[in-house]
């Protein structure tokens, strides 16, 4: 009997570690603590370290990047996000510019609702504000942030006012996803646009029905974050790209090894690095060290093209292989000349109008070039030889893709 115990025991406690990675940090140091042990946490244990993340032996060997920048411009910590907060207020004090609220009657049904929670009774009266607008008010905020820290808001009408302008929000309270109140929005609205309107004729600059406030909201409520607690870091790059990931890994490894006599970094794939926190140093600290390492970021050959506003955007590596181009236009010009024409006299006749059509089509001479665009020097230069304006470019460009000679990836927006 008793070595039956014994046998139990023995394959009890060889089990533990197994039962153990799947338990909280709390429930592994109460566990610890019963067996009248020391609490080791095996983030720190070669063989956990394994299991996560493979580090490699040495520095890779790659080409040299295209822009020397520091790790946190390039990338950010994965427990570094903001929290989106969202409210529906009220802004007052506007000069007869706010919701019409016959139009709005969720307006009405909230100036109701604010005045008898200040005591006022408003039963059997109908309210004919002009002053008043209902707004959407929405914030990000930042990580790590403690109550009574304050963040900017913005503020955008939901109703039919005409402009914010010279308006006041009143208290709103923010909710984050999981319905809590996380901040309460106050203060006058700032709003860059305008609206000059006369009798005949009305002119907007900007969007008068959006503004900002800024350091509006303070934060009642804090987010719980455990950032010094976290044994293992993990960066997002914010431009997927492995052979930066893997030069970010690299360089933390370098520095590392160096610092604390280890390597540490391991990268998981295009967007992924993750960081295993040496002992003996926090996490803040440590991160504010390697967050200033520079690498070499790189970034995929692309031509983004915004065919609304004719905006062109090329990158540094697209090059296009040698082509022949020829690029015109065909005008057609329509011009209508309706005739009058006079009867002869004494013929009894009546005066009538002839219509008269003239068409035009003119095609200006269509030059043919050759493009060959080793470099973005040499591809702009070839580009404006052609003499043609941002929308003939964007066909040019749209024609090299579909011929195979565009080395880059086309981003139509």
């Amino acid at each position: 009997m008793m070595r039956l115990l014994a046998l139990l025991l023995a394959a009890t406690l060889g089990l533990q570690p197994a039962l153990a990675d799947g338990l909280t940090p709390k429930a592994k140091r109460d566990l610890a603590a019963k067996n009248g042990g020391v609490y080791d946490d095996p983030e720190y244990d070669p063989a956990t370290t394994t299991r996560m993340f493979r580090v490699s032996p040495g520095p890779s060997s790659l080409p040299p990047g295209q822009v020397a920048s520091r790790i946190k411009d390039i990338a950010q910590l994965q427990s570094s996000r903001d929290n989106q907060l969202v409210g529906y207020g009220l802004v007052i004090g506007l000069a007869g510019s706010g919701d019409s609220l016959r139009n709005s009657p969720f307006t009405e049904q909230s100036i109701r609702a604010m005045l008898e929670n200040l005591g006022i009774a408003t039963e059997g009266g109908s309210a004919r504000a002009k002053n008043v607008a209902a707004v959407i008010v929405t914030a990000n905020m930042p990580p790590y942030v403690q109550s009574g820290a304050r963040i900017d808001i913005d503020v955008s009408s939901m109703g039919d006012a005409t402009s914010l302008a010279g308006g006041t929000l009143i208290m709103t309270p923010l909710k984050a996803a999981d319905g809590e109140i996380y901040a309460v929005g106050q203060g006058a609205v700032i709003v860059s646009g305008f609206t000059a309107k006369g009798q005949a004729e009305q002119l907007t600059q900007g969007v008068p029905t959006a503004g900002r406030v800024p350091n509006g909201a303070i934060v009642e409520r804090s987010v719980k974050a455990e950032f010094d607690d976290q044994s293992t870091l993990t960066l997002q790059l914010r431009n997927p790209d492995f052979s930066t990931a893997i030069r970010i890994a690299d360089a933390i490894n370098d520095y590392t090894s160096q610092r604390f006599g280890m390597r540490v970094a391991g990268e998981r794939d295009s967007r992924t690095v993750q960081i295993r926190r040496p002992k003996g140093v926090s996490a803040a600290r440590f991160y504010a060290e390697i967050e200033n390492l520079v690498v070499e970021s790189d970034t995929p050959a692309r031509v983004v093209i915004d065919e609304r506003t004719g905006t062109i955007v090329i990158g540094n590596d697209v090059k296009i292989s040698r082509v022949a181009i020829s690029h015109g236009t065909l005008t057609v010009r329509i011009t209508e000349a309706p005739r009058v024409v006079q009867p002869e006299p004494f013929s009894k006749g009546e005066t009538a109008v002839e219509p008269f059509t003239a068409i035009d089509a003119t095609r200006p001479d269509a030059r043919v070039a050759v493009l060959d665009g080793p470099d973005l020097q040499t591809l702009v230069s070839g580009l404006n030889r052609l003499g043609v304006k941002p929308d003939g470019i964007i066909a040019i460009l749209q024609g090299i893709k579909s011929a195979g000679a565009l080395q880059a990836d086309l981003v139509l927006q």
